[in-house]
């Protein structure tokens, strides 16, 4: 089979989120034997685990949004310019496609597409469309998805839709078909908690107090590892000794896959990342959803894996948000006040949770099956087969293929 070669504009905002899946999609397409590059934002050129093959193009990713007219007039004026940016990027690139990740920069990149009559796709990672991917879903030609269900999805956009997941890392993916580690009734139970720079605090706050309420038999088995945050990490170590916890401590840990693999349980939030990675390996979790994440996405994101038993759900009360530095006097007090009774209710209620899900080894190990019954491990490639599909002269698939070119090469989307 002769490959032929093409070229694939990614565009993506510039977290964690948005660009995890691009560079795996960028990965398998180079594989493939084609060029891909990237435009984002100044964030995701320099975000760590980019691939060295792939370029960064940098464009402005304006925000249209609030009550201030000239906050709208300024995020008109940076959208278009950074398609204008991205229209001279295709000129001489010429791509076959291009591929939104969602995030703002992705917004004039596709913009500039469809008005350059290229075939164009998004991705969605999370199980509510985003804000951006909402704006661009009546323009492109296909959205892929990580979810059999999305909300704010137009249903007349429906014919679009490919549920293919959410391409993780492949150190991560590797561990897919490694076994569930052993858990006897008295070996440890190793915990492994994350969160991200605006969930770690509240773990810091809950999880430590929340495993000293297990019984006994339970709390004694106890091997923790905590990702926290630089300025809590002092009063994290404190906690877990005074209730006579081991813990492992760090801000970040290189090596997070090996970590997850030897994990029995995981706690942390519901990012679309963390999901897929839960689910391709199989790890049960207790999953407490950033409560300020917009249009509640993350909440979201639990209701798959909860249904089918691989995860517990816990609600974070919107009054555990407001940071009680920022005000004086009676108002701090109260609000400090307010706040330990929450932390006090969260903690109580991941013991609860806890106890239930890892109450035997046959519940924690049943747990972990139906997490890994929901992963796609082939979300990389589906996500590669739905791009080439897009773009292609009925010539080149002929080529490609070895054989006779297929009707309407890759235009009918499927849901």
């Amino acid at each position: 089979m002769t490959v032929v070669s093409r070229h694939y504009v990614l565009a993506a905002g510039g977290t964690g989120g948005h660009l995890i899946p691009a560079f795996a999609l960028a990965t398998e397409l180079v594989k493939r034997g084609h060029h891909v590059a990237l435009v984002t934002d100044s964030r995701g050129a320099a975000i760590p685990g980019k691939p060295d093959f792939l370029p960064a193009h940098v464009i402005p990713a304006g925000r249209l949004g609030g009550k201030n007219p000239l906050n709208w007039l300024r995020g008109l004026r940076a959208i278009m310019e950074g398609r204008r940016m991205a229209l001279r990027l295709f000129e001489s690139f010429q791509p076959s496609a291009v591929i939104g990740f969602g995030g703002y920069p992705a917004f004039p990149a596709v913009i500039a597409a469809h008005k350059a009559g290229l075939p164009t796709i998004i991705h969605e990672q999370n199980a509510v469309l985003g804000r951006v991917n909402r704006f661009l879903a009546d323009k492109v030609d296909a959205i892929a998805t990580a979810y059999r269900e999305i909300a704010r999805l137009d249903p007349k956009h429906e014919g679009k839709v490919h549920l293919v997941g959410n391409p993780v890392r492949e150190d991560v993916l590797a561990l897919r078909e490694q076994p569930y580690p052993p858990f006897t009734e008295d070996g440890l139970l190793r915990v492994l908690v994350t969160g991200g720079s605006q969930g770690a605090r509240v773990l810091s706050e809950v999880v430590p107090d929340g495993l000293a309420m297990l019984q006994p038999a339970l709390r004694t088995r106890l091997q923790v590892t905590q990702q926290c945050r630089a300025e809590d990490i002092d009063a994290v170590r404190q906690r877990y000794a005074s209730h006579g916890i081991p813990a492992e401590l760090a801000t970040y840990f290189e090596d997070m896959a090996e970590r997850l693999a030897d994990a029995h349980l995981f706690i942390g939030r519901s990012g679309a990342s963390t999901i897929a990675e839960l689910t391709a390996v199989g790890r049960p979790a207790i999953l407490i959803p950033l409560p300020i994440a917009t249009d509640d996405h993350q909440a979201a994101n639990t209701r798959e894996m909860v249904e089918a038993g691989g995860a517990r759900a816990i609600r974070q009360p919107m009054a555990t948000v407001p940071n009680p530095a920022n005000y004086d006097g009676d108002r701090r007090n109260q609000m400090l006040r307010q706040q330990a009774g929450l932390f006090h209710d969260m903690a109580k209620d991941i013991c609860r949770q806890i106890q239930a899900i890892a109450q035997d080894p046959h519940s924690l190990g049943n747990a972990a099956h139906a997490a890994w019954n929901c992963g796609y491990p082939n979300a990389t490639s589906d996500l590669a087969d739905l791009v080439e599909s897009f773009g292609a002269a009925p010539l080149m698939d002929v080529i490609r293929m070895g054989g006779a070119a297929p009707a309407a090469a890759g235009r009918e989307a499927t849901a």
